[in-house]
């Protein structure tokens, strides 16, 4: 089995998984999915989605966003992981929305990394779910899952990883495949104990076979 053949393989079984995999950040519009992914560095979505429950009511522009102290927005945010910087980052990205694009969220990836707090995750996820354009998002889960699996490299970056997915996967699955894998590793493939003993992909996932090599040993012994 080629690559493309295995890759194709793996999405088959994840999709058959998890068919309703989505964007799980709450959003209305791709301004406040801008917001909600930014808050969502180290983060889960989970506590993101409990913060802009009351944020996204509060503040429903960029405008608002600099109409308060960025004390008042620090405190607005306190949950998440790195609020302080976090808030400035908002408040640098409104004023650039009003001042630059007029008080809306660019379309073109390359504008989207100009962003204050806006890097190449975050770019792809605004692209793929509020404008409709095909992309790979890289977080941890799909990181983890790719290298798992073996789509890259254990000492690949973030952006080699990307890539390489790119180069395996049809540009129309894109978006998909982000989703896919995402839950894949959120539900299934964790970081910390993954359901290797009922996993359909443990054949083709050395460290999976590798883990469950004690759980075989145990049982040979018993015997």
């Amino acid at each position: 089995m080629n690559a493309k053949d295995k890759m194709a393989y793996i999405l088959r079984v994840i999709g058959e998984m998890f068919p309703d995999a989505h964007c799980e950040l709450n959003h209305r519009n791709p301004f406040e999915l801008t917001i909600a992914v930014l808050l969502s560095a180290q983060c889960t979505d989970e506590t993101v989605n409990k913060v802009t429950a009351d944020l996204f009511q509060k503040y429903q522009s960029p405008a608002d966003y600099l109409a308060v102290p960025q004390s008042e927005l620090e405190q607005d945010i306190r949950r998440i992981g790195l609020f302080r910087n976090k808030a400035a980052n908002i408040q640098k990205l409104c004023r650039i929305l009003i001042d630059e694009y007029g008080g809306e969220v660019p379309e073109k990836h390359e504008e989207l990394t100009k962003l204050p707090g806006v890097g190449r995750k975050t770019a792809n996820v605004v692209v793929s779910n509020a404008f409709g354009v095909p992309a790979i998002a890289v977080d941890t889960h799909v990181e983890r899952v790719s290298k798992r699996l073996g789509a890259a490299k254990p000492d690949d970056s973030v952006l080699e990883v990307e890539k390489k997915l790119m180069k395996l996967v049809p540009r129309d699955q894109w978006t998909d495949t982000h989703h896919r894998l995402i839950f894949f590793g959120r539900y299934h493939c964790k970081a910390q104990n993954p359901q290797c003993h009922v996993c359909p992909l443990l054949e083709i996932c050395k460290e999976g076979k590798q883990r469950m090599k004690p759980a075989v040993n145990r049982k040979a012994k018993a015997k």
